[in-house]
């Protein structure tokens, strides 16, 4: 048995939880997401909580047990509190602000680089050098946050770009010997 897709997924109050055939429709507070699973999934929806079990053991099976569970987990989650991606600016110059619903970034090329979020998805800018990515679908904002750090990847090097907040950088020490090999 799948250690996580044997764990029954909590369902919060004020969060509701429609199953039809193979699609599930989970609305909140923070709004409704939908999602169609594996029709070969078995899910149950009793009280407040939501089991997944799985019909047989073969292993397509298996790897859609905890998956299925983990991606209904994500939805009631989101809908009830919502995720949120930190990124932080590393580099002189290098900056954040927003302009409407647009975020704007300075990263040292020649221009600035303007980038619109998809809906449902907010950007907030505490900091010239903070970024915050928030929205109830922990897969689009993890796609926005992975978006915006694609813009200027952190370099081994100096350690400058777009990192996620908590990443460690594993540097490079860079030229040995550039001085001192005279003739």
């Amino acid at each position: 048995m799948s250690r996580i897709g044997r764990l029954p997924v909590p369902v919060p109050t004020g969060v509701d939880v429609v199953l039809t055939g193979s699609h599930i429709r989970v609305t909140g507070t923070r709004g409704t997401l939908e999602r169609l699973l594996a029709p070969s999934m078995l899910v149950r929806i009793e009280d407040s909580t939501v089991t997944v079990n799985r019909p047989t053991d073969t292993t397509m099976h298996r790897s859609l047990h905890g998956l299925t569970r983990t991606l209904i987990a994500n939805m009631v989650e989101g809908v009830s509190r919502g995720f949120v991606r930190q990124l932080d600016l590393v580099g002189v110059g290098y900056r954040a602000t927003k302009q409407g619903d647009d975020l704007v970034l300075t990263l040292g090329y020649s221009h600035p680089i303007r980038y619109t979020p998809p809906p449902g998805v907010t950007i907030e800018v505490p900091v010239p050098t903070q970024i915050a990515v928030s929205g109830s679908d922990k897969e689009v904002v993890g796609q926005v946050a992975a978006k915006i750090r694609s813009f200027r990847k952190p370099e081994p090097y100096k350690g400058k770009g777009v990192l996620y907040r908590g990443e460690k950088l594993r540097r490079k020490a860079g030229k040995s010997g550039k001085a001192g090999k005279g003739k």
